[in-house]
Formats: structure tokens, C-alpha cells, sequence
């Protein structure tokens, strides 16, 4: 069993999520680049060694049962435990959500990566992330999940959004009830919002460059012992919910 911290990254093969796993290899850490695209896994997985960063490939997704199950079984079987987990793996589903316009199958297709996937991701890892002294869950999520802020609208939260927005507002309030079930467990699971980074999620029309975008993650992961759970947070400090 390592003594480094292990830790997994869904949605790691680039932008925040690469970012976020140059992060926490930075630190020292064992780093699972979850994703599903071979190629793209194994490229960013040899750019972070390259780089000094322990990192592995994890073939992985998050809309497939039998994907998640496979990579919790070689975790399980290579470390015996996972210490943080980060959920980022996301698609928008396209930018064009006006209501009475959005496809339903586009609607079921954010829904079942951004949400669904969270939870089948999670719950395949709970145990082996009991088994650690430290455990972390990051969900990233994003301001426009924030109903204050949409009902508020002065254009900061971006276009009418019947799919991408409503599943962000939904791993909100499922990550409030992870929070409720896993406190006695001493886990901390965490909403991290990365701000207006360029992605290709927006064609690069971010402000923010993905290395800025991963700081909150890495910031939830390493939250010392007795630090917030069930929390939203940008780095400016908590969004309104």
C-alpha cells in the first residue's frame, strides 16, 4: 500500500481537471488521470510524468456503470484506498438552451454526466476512500449553478441554459446531502467553482486560464482536519447558494 497520498481526477486528460491533477502531483501526490479517451488519457499522463508528477492512467466513464466499476477495482487493487477524489468531469451539452428549445435528449445527456456520473462515481469510491485517515471529495460545479445569482442576473451568469446551468444547481444540492450522510465519517466534500476559465466547454472564451480555474480544487483537497463540508466556495471565499 503507497504512503503517498492517492488521489483521482475525473476528467483529467486536459483543461481544469489536468490542472487540477498538476496540482496535487506538485504536492507530491499519486495522481489517477481518470478518462475515457485513451489516447488523450495516456498523452496527459506521460506530459505529467515528464513533468515530475507521479501520475497513472485510469480508464473511466462516468456514464457507464461498468466503467466505474473497473476503476475503483484497480484502485482498490494497486493502493487499497484513494484519499481524494475529485469530480470534475462535465459537458455543457452546447450553448444554445433557450427554454421550449433545448432537445430533452441534450437535457438527459448534461444530467447524466454531470450529475448521475457524480454519484456513480462516488458512490463506487466511498469505501475505499473510508479506508482513508484523510478523505476529501471535490465536486467542481460552477457560478452558474448559484440560484441566487441566476435569479439576480445581470448577465454575469451567462446565456438562458435549460441543461447545463440546472445540472450544476442540481450536484449543489446533492452534494449538500453527501455532506449530511458522510459527516460522522470525517469526510469533507466540497463544491468548488473554478470561475470563467477558457475550456473548450466554452470554445476558450474564459478570462481565466485552467491553471487559475484548478486553485479552488486543490484548495478543497488539502482542507486541513475540521475544515468545511457541504460548502460552495470560489476563490473569493462561499457563493451564495
Amino acid at each position: 500500500m503507497s504512503e503517498n497520498t492517492i488521489a483521482l481526477v475525473t476528467g483529467a486528460n486536459k483543461g481544469i481537471g489536468y490542472e487540477i491533477a498538476a496540482g496535487l502531483g506538485a504536492l507530491g501526490w499519486t495522481v489517477g488521470i481518470g478518462a475515457r479517451d485513451e489516447q488523450r488519457r495516456e498523452a496527459a499522463v506521460g506530459k505529467l510524468r515528464a513533468g515530475g508528477v507521479d501520475a497513472f492512467g485510469v480508464p473511466l466513464d462516468v456514464t457507464d456503470d461498468a466503467s466505474v466499476t473497473a476503476a475503483a477495482a484497480l484502485i482498490e487493487e494497486r493502493f487499497g484506498r484513494l484519499d481524494v477524489l475529485v469530480n470534475n468531469a462535465a459537458v455543457t451539452g452546447g450553448w444554445k438552451q433557450a427554454p421550449t428549445e433545448t432537445d430533452l435528449a441534450e437535457i438527459r445527456t448534461v444530467v447524466e454526466t454531470n450529475v448521475i456520473g457524480v454519484v456513480r462515481v462516488t458512490d463506487a469510491l466511498l469505501p475505499l476512500l473510508r479506508r482513508s485517515a484523510a478523505p476529501r471529495i471535490v465536486n467542481m460545479s460552477s457560478g452558474v449553478g448559484s440560484l441566487t445569482r441566476q435569479s439576480e442576473d445581470g448577465g454575469e451568469t451567462g446565456p438562458l441554459s435549460m441543461a447545463y446551468a440546472p445540472s450544476k444547481t442540481f450536484l449543489n444540492a446533492i452534494t449538500i446531502q453527501y455532506a449530511k450522510a458522510l459527516r460522522d465519517a470525517g469526510i469533507l466534500i466540497n463544491l468548488g467553482c473554478p470561475g470563467f476559465t477558457a475550456t473548450d466547454l466554452n470554445g476558450h472564451r474564459g478570462h481565466r486560464t485552467p491553471e487559475q480555474g484548478a486553485a479552488i480544487a486543490i484548495r478543497l483537497a488539502t482542507l486541513p482536519a475540521g475544515g468545511p463540508t457541504g460548502g460552495y466556495f470560489e476563490d473569493a471565499g462561499p457563493i451564495p447558494w
